[in-house]
């Protein structure tokens, strides 16, 4: 069992590199959820991609894992509400009402995961 977690771990690392690398390929995209209310998107969104890359290489490294897991956790919670957000407004920035309503259990998932590799 304990290979099947790090196998899992490491997936879910290179999934967050590949997340973060696309606030540099197609910041447009993220764009949408970043809050009108908050100054300075463009540095929002290549910080949150760096900062998703870093926690993604941390978290293949095991002597960093656990700190880049709760990491991972915290920023996972941090979005949760935007996802929360998309479920009820007239005007997702998923782009859908279908695919914020798939989003949000995927959040939860990768909430659930996070704080399972750092008990681990």
């Amino acid at each position: 069992m304990k290979h099947f977690w790090n196998l899992l771990r490491i997936v879910f690392a290179l999934f967050m590199i590949y997340a973060g690398s696309q606030h540099f390929i197609k910041p447009d995209f993220f764009s949408v959820f970043v809050p009108d209310f908050l100054p300075f998107k463009s540095f929002i969104i290549y910080a949150s991609g760096i900062v998703e890359i870093l926690l993604g290489v941390f978290l293949i490294i095991p002597k960093y894992s656990k700190l880049a897991a709760i990491g991972i956790l915290i920023l996972m919670l941090l979005f949760l509400p935007i996802h929360i957000w998309d479920v009820f407004t007239d005007t997702p920035a998923i782009g859908s009402h279908k695919a914020a309503v798939i989003r949000l259990p995927i959040q939860f998932i990768l909430i659930a995961l996070a704080y399972k590799f750092q008990k681990k």
